[in-house]
């Protein structure tokens, strides 16, 4: 399971968008720290392609049971200035970051009198600021005191001690330029030990709170995010909030046509889904048959074995090959048997890169 935490500033819509993505119900009252603890919600990952490959495999009048893959969404409490200090529960919730895989950072985009914001004014570039500051000042904290122990270690002569040492000095300076880790160590290739948790190293995602209007074409300060977004490397994903919670209280039918009367076809969570994966480097696999029509979440680059695994740890242990299929080509073909007849249907060994969309059959050795 996948974990996105949902973090900005107070009022900026991080729990109305929560509550439409999770179907819960978590306060979104109008004034700060109406999240106190985190708020956690599973939600099933819309995926098309399961609907298509079922009918595939109708037995009778049974079609199939589906199971979807799901991601993890955190609501975590808005951070304010001098959260790494302690200022507005700051340590609590920046605790929470530090346990989830990636960040949705909300910037309010859209402006209302009678929604207050916690500085008075409208500016996304502004609140990202503050954010960005308060994550680089926790990260400063905790690589001061791991610099502390490794400069005793060097002087102890452990192994890797001196080249642990540089990595995070290197990175106490970019930091303390006004630099985010992530970039530091993506352009460097390096990876720091997990239990550092820099929170400036996480994947992230800007998400664009916009009102109704601007849903389509956004507005100067969606701008604003995007030209900010592409020095950083980072997504952009426009929302409002306010729609995805009235579109989380309608069918899926009734959805689907309003939708269309906005101009759109997807919804802001499938939006932020696809995002949050791409971010995270993360693919789709399948599996299918009349029993089950399921999706599974895998790293990009995994390999057959590897996804083999995801299925159950007894398929990958004794796994002898794979017989793979992209979803596409499936549903071309009509069936298994009409796939295998043209030659579609592929053997691959332990080695193969399993491909977003890939319907895998494991063959394997009680």
């Amino acid at each position: 399971m996948v974990g996105i935490g949902i973090v900005g500033l107070p009022n900026v819509g991080k729990s109305t968008l929560f509550n439409a993505i999770t179907k819960a119900s978590v306060e979104a009252a109008n004034y700060p720290f109406a999240t106190i603890d985190k708020n956690v919600g599973v939600v099933a990952v819309p995926d098309a392609r399961l609907e298509r490959l079922a009918e595939l495999f109708v037995k009778g009048a049974r079609r199939p049971p589906i199971v979807p893959t799901t991601v993890e969404f955190v609501d975590i409490a808005g951070l304010v200035r001098g959260a790494s200090q302690g200022e507005g529960l700051g340590n609590q919730f920046l605790a929470h970051i530090r346990e989830v895989a990636a960040i949705a950072h909300v910037v309010r985009c859209f402006e209302d009198p009678n929604v207050m914001h916690v500085s008075g004014r409208i500016d996304p570039l502004a609140d990202i600021e503050t954010i960005e500051t308060e994550l680089a000042l926790a990260d400063l904290a905790t690589l001061e005191r791991r610099a502390e122990r490794l400069r005793r270690a060097v002087k102890g002569n452990l192994e890797d001690a001196a080249e642990a040492l540089r990595q995070v000095e290197a990175l106490l300076a970019a930091l303390a330029d006004g630099q985010q880790s992530r970039a530091v160590l993506l352009a460097r290739g390096w990876n720091l030990p997990a239990d550092l948790q820099l929170l400036t190293a996480k994947p992230i995602v800007y998400v664009c709170n916009v009102a109704e209007a601007d849903l389509r074409m956004g507005n100067a300060h969606v701008d604003a995010v995007r030209t900010k977004a592409r020095a950083d490397g980072a997504d952009v994903v426009v929302i409002s909030a306010q729609i995805e919670r009235e579109l989380a209280e309608l069918s899926d039918a009734e959805a689907a046509e309003f939708l269309a009367d906005l101009g759109l076809e997807q919804a802001g969570l499938e939006r932020l889904i696809a995002a949050g994966y791409d971010v995270l480097g993360l693919i789709t696999f399948l599996t299918a048959s009349d029993k089950e029509v399921r999706a599974w979440t895998v790293p990009r680059g995994a390999t057959a074995q590897q996804a083999a695994g995801q299925i159950h740890t007894d398929l990958e242990r004794g796994f002898i090959r794979a017989e793979v299929i992209h979803w596409t080509r499936l549903v071309e073909a009509g069936s298994m048997a009409a796939a295998r007849a043209r030659g579609w249907v592929r053997t691959e060994g332990k080695a193969y890169r399993v491909q977003d969309g890939d319907v895998v059959h494991v063959l394997f050795n009680v």
